[in-house]
């Protein structure tokens, strides 16, 4: 369990740092519908991390030799093949450092609705290739880590918690402290935006070579 949930964290870290959904959660706080909204959004972060990485570890623990309790060479490949993905991506996000165009989706956040909201959260984070390939990763790393089915649970709870913490900090912060935070999450939503690409490129290269590290010590 401990070798799982170390392999775990980093990925899950990287996903929570993910700059795109942080922003969307403060957008939603400071729009008209904000207490809808982000827990909407919130709601669907949540659920589409969950799904991706309960639906991946189902396939992952198949791959696996349930007898040594041992990832095959099978999913050592997956996971080199994951990590270089990652590492493609951090370059195409190098490449666009400079873009600090707003995307149309963030322009209409204002008239977004809770069911809306919800979906959009999904799609963020188990959609997004970025986040999705982080959460495959997870996914990989849990099916073919030989946990019992218990385990596996709780590996999967630990993962979704860690990856899901920004954006519930965000939205559970200023629902408590609303006046507090405001002026706080405007400055780091529009530091976000000007960064996004370089926070996402060194993070997915940084995770992408976690990955390959862990797939090339499997074979």
């Amino acid at each position: 369990m401990g070798s799982v949930i170390g392999d775990l964290l980093p990925l899950a870290v990287g996903v929570a740092i993910s700059p795109i959904p942080i922003v969307a959660a403060i957008l939603m706080i400071l729009s008209k519908n904000a207490g809808g909204a982000a827990k909407g959004f919130a709601a669907g972060w949540v659920a589409g991390i969950l799904v991706v990485t309960v639906v991946v570890t189902l396939l992952a623990g198949s791959l696996g030799d349930s007898a040594a309790k041992e990832p095959s060479a099978v999913v050592s490949w997956i996971k080199i093949v994951l990590g270089a993905l990652l590492v493609l991506l951090a370059v195409k996000q190098w490449q666009s450092r400079s873009d600090t165009a707003v995307p149309a989706w963030m322009q209409a956040i204002d008239t977004l609705t809770v069911v809306k909201a919800a979906g959009l959260g999904a799609l963020l984070s188990g959609v997004n290739p970025k986040n999705l390939l982080l959460c495959v990763s997870a996914g990989v790393a849990i099916g073919s880590g030989g946990l019992s089915a218990g385990g596996d649970i709780v590996a999967i709870v630990v993962f979704t918690l860690i990856a899901s913490v920004t954006v519930l900090a965000v939205v559970l912060g200023y629902a408590l402290a609303a006046d507090k935070l405001r002026p706080t999450l405007d400055s780091a939503r529009q530091w976000l935006q000007a960064n996004n690409h370089a926070v996402m490129a060194i993070v997915l290269l940084v995770m992408g070579a976690v990955v390959v590290g862990k797939g090339i010590g499997g074979l």
